[in-house]
């Protein structure tokens, strides 16, 4: 399962405990209402871990990148550092696009 995936179910886990623990409330049902606290951090939890996954990709995308531009540069090679220079701002890109909401 891919991270976008996982993010996708820990998003819809997270608003069905929300639902279900508004339900609770409503209805006075207090382990309605705590069942569904725990499922909807359950929820923000996956989400958190497929960001936290992303990042790390972005990371080694932003350092390989890095790594190319720089040979690309010694070598005197644009080519190399233009595609280098891309694929590091990819990985910054990835990085600040899955930040944690923490």
């Amino acid at each position: 399962m891919s991270n976008g995936q996982k993010r996708s179910e820990g998003l819809v886990e997270e608003v069905a405990g929300k639902i279900k623990g508004t339900v609770g409330k409503v209805i006075g049902n207090e382990q309605m209402e705590a069942e569904g606290k725990a499922k909807e951090l359950k929820g923000e939890a996956k989400q958190e871990a497929a960001k936290a996954g992303e990042r790390v990709k972005g990371k080694i995308e932003e350092v390989g990148g890095a790594i190319k531009n720089r040979i690309g540069a010694a070598i005197d090679n644009e080519q190399m550092q233009a595609e280098g220079k891309a694929k590091e701002l990819k990985g910054e890109a990835r990085q600040a696009a899955n930040k944690s909401s923490k």
